[in-house]
């Protein structure tokens, strides 16, 4: 055994420099990190922390839902009508998802010119906005190449996976 722990270094006393951990924690704390490491030669420190989310408490009680009023009967051999759609219909062709949560951003910084807007043409591979998750800027490019049909969101919008962000036709 005491060869083992010769081989492996534990025969060393490791040295925690208490001032680094402290930084370290203060900077888990302002960045909202749940965990930071750092490696200087053979030592490595990690600091973790859990981050626990609690549930909002709902400060409006809920409205019981209005009754619905019956429909009047179809008569025999009317054809039915069209449901209503809740999302307005997109221009034909290919929706951009998001690939992630995050804040969509049409320009690459404040003020600048957008990347694309509707009637742009666009080459496979050309950035059409960025995605803003976690601090990192995550560019959403264009599959293919072809004409903007629209952009679906707004500068700043938040977005969920899977959300269309631009219409390519």
């Amino acid at each position: 055994m005491a060869d083992q722990a010769e081989q492996g270094g534990f025969n060393e006393r490791m040295r925690i420099d208490g001032s680094l951990v402290r930084e370290l924690a203060e900077l888990l704390a302002a960045n909202e990190l749940s965990e930071i490491e750092v490696e200087d030669g053979s030592r490595k420190i990690r600091v973790r922390r859990e981050i626990h989310v609690a549930a909002a408490p709902l400060t409006y009680a809920a409205a019981p839902a209005p009754a619905a009023a019956p429909m009047p009967a179809a008569a025999p051999g009317a054809p039915a009508a069209p449901a209503a759609s809740a999302e307005p219909a997109l221009p034909s062709g290919e929706q951009v998802k998001s690939p992630m949560v995050g804040t969509a951003y049409l320009s690459a910084s404040p003020g600048a010119a957008p990347f694309v807007s509707a009637g742009a043409t666009v080459k496979q591979g050309e950035t059409l906005l960025i995605v803003e998750a976690m601090k990192v800027m995550n560019p959403i490019t264009a599959p293919r190449a072809g004409t903007v049909k629209q952009v679906l969101v707004s500068d700043g919008q938040p977005v969920e996976f899977d959300q269309a962000l631009v219409v390519i036709e």
